[in-house]
């Protein structure tokens, strides 16, 4: 569905539909796979940094019934399609305009039970920042930004909150490094994009304040077939569970 620059495009097999940009940051499958890594129960605060038009914020919402879930979006129009998708899908979804590095005092003095977020992927100097300023703001950020984001995200968090945060697997170690002195019960989730690749991505959870050892999961394959194969459903059985019927990770 088409209305000027935006897309209505439908997540959870239909039981989101969510207004994005045709241009700029649009959302994929990371943060339908990071909102199903979240062990959130009824009752409970969330937090996403980052929300964007608010997809992963809403699948969490839509899959676990009766949270507090708070956004922080940097971009004005981003963070007004959050509002409009939580309102249109009947969720309710708070969203604070700011940046995640300079949080208003109002996000400040609260704690939550989980932090989510899915950082900018590149830095500014690895790659040609995208034409579109919505993209670049959503892709492309300076040195250090899993690591403050991390750490940003575990100070927002109540004694014994999760944290859970999808990125690049060549950023586990800066993730790593933030979480270790800090947290316990990490456990790795490694994404590969088809059997016997090496993982692109890696879902990374933490529990403020826990000394149980780290767990690194198997692999989740997202595609069932060795290469892509044209205008035929690629996705493997579990991705499915996750990105049509919006099972937990």
């Amino acid at each position: 569905m088409r209305a000027g620059s935006l897309s209505q495009d439908a997540f959870l097999g239909g039981r989101l539909q969510i207004w994005q940009p045709f241009e700029g940051y649009r959302a994929g499958t990371d943060p339908v796979f990071l909102a199903a890594s979240v062990r959130a129960e009824a009752g409970q605060s969330v937090l996403e940094l980052g929300c964007g038009v608010g997809v992963a914020s809403l699948c969490l919402g839509r899959r676990v019934p009766g949270l507090g879930l708070t956004g922080v979006e940097l971009q004005p129009e981003y963070a007004a399609l959050a509002r409009r998708n939580a309102a249109e899908n009947n969720l309710t979804l708070e969203v604070v305009e700011a940046d995640v590095t300079d949080l208003p005092l109002s996000v400040r003095q609260r704690s939550f039970d989980h932090v989510i977020a899915n950082p900018p992927y590149f830095e500014t100097k690895r790659l040609t920042p995208p034409k579109d300023k919505g993209r670049q703001i959503s892709h492309v950020a300076g040195p250090g930004c899993i690591a403050n984001w991390v750490e940003i995200g575990v100070k927002r968090l109540s004694p014994k909150g999760v944290i859970s945060v999808v990125h690049l697997a060549e950023s586990l170690t800066d993730v790593l490094a933030v979480l270790s002195p800090k947290c316990g019960e990490i456990e790795i989730y490694p994404i590969v994009s088809r059997d016997n690749r090496p993982a692109s991505r890696v879902i990374v959870t933490a529990r403020k304040g826990s000394r149980t050892p780290l767990v690194l999961h198997p692999p989740f394959v997202v595609h069932r077939h060795p290469t892509h194969i044209d205008d035929a459903e690629d996705y493997s059985e579990r991705a499915i569970a996750m990105l049509r019927c919006g099972h937990a990770l």
